[in-house]
């Protein structure tokens, strides 16, 4: 049985809209850029966590300050997708991974260390998780 869908107001959206640029937003803050006060603004925030809207607060991390300067997207085929999923999670160059219609099974979207590091880590992809064929984006600029 689907999830009944949310309504959200314009002030829900709004604040959205924030904690998606910034998670960490102090509650004053938030409640002054959609003019509530700090307390209301925590209501609605913790309202939104506890009906499923918000999942999780994240980090955006930036990737090159770790060295791993070049992002790809990449399409996956695979024998086994269990194989795969289990296998791809354990890399630390994977940042999410989907599974999705289409040609292929899953796609990957990896930050690694150069080209070399995008080559060894579809090779141990090929190697070690039971992949027959890839597609491969490099990532040139990302919008926000």
């Amino acid at each position: 049985m689907a999830a009944e869908n949310v309504v959200l107001d314009r002030i829900d959206s709004e604040i959205l809209a924030i904690l998606r640029d910034d998670g960490r937003i102090p509650y004053q803050t938030l409640g002054d850029r959609v003019h509530l006060s700090a307390n209301a603004a925590a209501e609605r925030v913790r309202r939104l966590v506890r009906l499923g809207v918000i999942r999780t607060f994240t980090v955006d991390i930036d990737h090159s300050r770790l060295g791993r300067d070049l992002e790809a997207v990449i399409e996956v085929r695979t024998t086994d997708q269990d194989r795969f999923r289990r296998g791809a999670l354990t890399c630390p160059e994977v940042t999410w991974l989907a599974y999705i219609t289409g040609r292929a099974d899953f796609q990957v979207h990896v930050a690694c260390e150069g080209t070399p590091g995008l080559n060894a880590l579809l090779q141990r992809f090929t190697r070690e998780f039971g992949v027959t064929e890839t597609q491969t984006t490099v990532v040139l600029e990302r919008a926000r």
